[in-house]
């Protein structure tokens, strides 16, 4: 074998050994790229069978209702009565959502007034209020039990929680940039819900926390009539009287006036015949 026979087979097993190095190392790199995904994949699977089994839990033992309540009212003094009520409901923690006063006319006043009180004090605050009444006219409480749903939000939100745990922990092994993608993806996604979950939880503990009442107060007015200035001027009205009686006086000696000159003649001769008759009547008493 001669020189230049030893040196292509040299060659060739260089380059045979540097092709199967470089498939080993990809080789390699795949094998650990698969075993970091299938990582994920299974540790985000397995949240979603803790996911599952979190909504599953048994319900929580403190009740979540939702109360609310209607009341008409007749009450004797509506200011009164309002600022009482108001009044009442700070004293118990609460406050005046809405507050409004109507005067139809003069003998009609009503009134509206929404407040919300701590559950605690919800039986309370309606005996309070009926007591300022002079007649319940109508009573309607309801309440609606939520605790179904804000146990289920609870779940989902704890599992929620623990799928971000791991995104952000697979977040900081990650090596390469496609994979930090997509994870980053998936924690938005996660986070997003989270809030979505937080924030209808808030809303159902607010809601339970405080009761809402609605109260109509109308109060009947009786109107007393006011004093004449008018009709109580004496002066005037003596005035006014005297003029009339002077007329009267007036009118009557008119009347008489008109009626002896006017009747002048017929009285002149009734005059003279009653005097010849009564002196034929009194010369026949002389004999």
């Amino acid at each position: 074998m001669n020189r230049k026979t030893m040196m292509l087979m040299f060659s060739l097993f260089l380059l045979l050994a540097g092709c199967s190095s470089n498939e080993k190392d990809d080789s390699a790199s795949e094998s650990q790229d698969e075993k970091a995904e299938s990582k994920m994949d299974a540790s985000i699977s397995g949240n979603k069978v803790q996911e599952e089994a979190a909504e599953k839990e048994g319900v929580t033992d403190e009740r979540k209702v939702i109360h609310q309540a209607q009341l008409e009212l007749k009450v004797k003094n509506l200011e009164k009565a309002q600022m009482k009520i108001e009044n009442k409901a700070a004293e118990y923690g609460g406050y005046v959502v809405e507050s409004n006063v109507y005067r139809e006319d003069e003998e009609l006043v009503e009134g509206m007034i929404t407040v919300r009180v701590p559950e605690a004090h919800f039986q309370d605050f309606l005996t309070d209020s009926e007591g300022e009444a002079s007649d319940v006219v109508g009573r309607n409480v309801t309440g609606q039990d939520v605790t179904e749903q804000y146990v289920d939000l609870k779940a989902r939100l704890k599992s929620k929680r623990a799928v971000e745990e791991r995104l952000l922990a697979f977040m900081k092994d990650a090596e390469k940039t496609e994979d930090l993608l997509k994870i980053s993806s998936d924690l938005a996604v996660v986070q997003e819900e989270i809030e979505q979950l937080t924030g209808q939880m808030k809303y159902l503990e607010n809601q339970t926390s405080y009761s809402t009442v609605t109260i109509t107060l109308s109060q009947d007015r009786i109107v007393v009539p006011g004093i004449d200035n008018k009709e109580l001027n004496t002066w005037e009205r003596t005035k006014k009287q005297l003029a009339t009686s002077a007329n009267l006086l007036l009118k009557a000696g008119s009347g008489i006036i008109v009626f002896i000159i006017g009747n002048l003649p017929i009285l002149i001769i009734l005059g003279g015949a009653g005097a010849v008759v009564h002196w034929v009547i009194k010369r026949r008493g002389k004999r």
